[in-house]
């Protein structure tokens, strides 16, 4: 066992406890397994694309705002150090961050509803299911195997969310879905980094943008908490600095609380192993009274940033991009690259999604150009 993995609690996942992968290999030199997985995914294709992928903010309109690839990496570092903290896996942690966006379409939330409504008769759209996918099939960098081989946990921690005739299709790495199992510790880790991340990040870029006002993120209880403690502690300052220091303050809240009650629950469930930890009850969560501090901010962000009139005519506009595209190619898929046409020979609109999906913004764009606007056709 390497040295990284001595601390770990005993319902942590680790090479003596992993299902290993699907095409067995020779075990890494110089890295765990997990590690491993982390850099299979730092060089796929799928992760680069997330640089110009979206959160809220479309790719063009600001080269400051979030992308898919900073959230990733923005997550993955809360990810670990909560699970540091709790003597949990740092490396499998880190690699399912990393991987939980590798599915999603271009132009963020608006482009995955677009894509699952013309999917709906053809199975839907997920995109944590497409993340799964990309891991699985889609990558092409090996001679031996499809995808990127990844651990059996790896895997099964990027599957989020998944309906019973999805998981009954998938088989083992599903099965949580259809016997009742939570995912493990490291994986509702990630989640939760994850909705820490993005809602305090959307804070700061909503600010940044101007479509949230300071005084209006000062109505939300957690947000006024932490500005007031700021200005306390440096009368007058403002700007960019009094938004960093005031997000900064939150995350830091939600992260202590996280482990304070984490750590609560499981001194008393007492899990003895990594079974156990999947068999008991959320291991990994909020107290009660932040849950309601978080619930506020959601909300906040919901009526006052993803509603604003501009980022849902931004999301408009995406939903048309995305729309436009996929009856084009239902239509006629010879207009698919060849990879993608040799594909849909077996299933034409998951080839076409497939396609959809790992398209970056500004791609999308000059894609949608290239085939609805009269000129030269490349």
């Amino acid at each position: 066992m390497r040295d990284a993995e001595q601390h770990l609690a005993p319902y942590a996942v680790s090479a003596a406890n992993s299902r290993g992968r699907q095409f067995p290999e020779a075990p890494p030199f110089g890295r765990s397994e997990f590690e491993r997985d982390r850099d299979r995914i730092i060089h796929s294709a799928a992760f680069r694309r997330l640089e110009y992928k979206t959160q809220v903010f479309v790719n063009t309109e600001g080269d400051l705002y979030r992308t898919r690839l900073t959230h990733s990496l923005e997550v993955a570092q809360i990810a670990r150090s909560i699970a540091r903290n709790l003597d949990l896996n740092e490396e499998l942690t880190e690699a399912v961050a990393l991987a939980h966006d590798l599915g999603h379409t271009p132009f963020g939330h608006a482009g995955q509803d677009a894509l699952n409504e013309c999917m709906q008769p053809h199975g839907g759209f997920e995109h944590n299911l497409q993340s799964l996918r990309v891991v699985d099939e889609l990558e092409e960098k090996y001679a031996a195997y499809n995808g990127l081989n990844l651990c059996f946990e790896t895997r099964e921690s990027i599957l989020k969310h998944c309906s019973r005739p999805n998981a009954e299709r998938l088989g083992d790495v599903a099965d949580r879905f259809l016997t009742n199992r939570r995912p493990v510790l490291e994986a509702q880790v990630t989640n939760l980094a994850d909705e820490i991340a993005y809602n305090n990040h959307d804070i700061d870029d909503g600010l940044r943008s101007g479509l949230i006002t300071l005084e209006q993120a000062a109505e939300v209880r957690l947000f006024k908490t932490h500005l007031d403690k700021v200005l306390a502690r440096h009368p007058g300052l403002d700007g960019r600095r009094l938004i960093h220091e005031t997000v900064r303050g939150i995350i830091n809240a939600l992260v202590s609380d996280l482990l304070t009650e984490s750590r609560r629950r499981i001194a008393q469930h007492r899990p003895a192993d990594l079974r156990e930890a999947q068999l008991a009850p959320a291991l990994i969560g909020f107290s009660d009274d932040m849950l309601e501090l978080n619930r506020e901010l959601k909300a906040f962000l919901r009526k006052s940033l993803y509603q604003h009139y501009q980022v849902l005519r931004a999301t408009m506009k995406a939903r048309l991009v995305v729309k436009d595209l996929f009856h084009i190619f239902m239509d006629d898929p010879r207009l698919l690259p060849p990879q993608f046409f040799q594909r849909a020979q077996a299933d034409v609109p998951r080839a076409i999604a497939d396609y959809i999906a790992g398209m970056t913004d500004r791609y999308a764009m000059k894609e949608h150009h290239r085939l609805t606007v009269p000129g030269p056709a490349f």
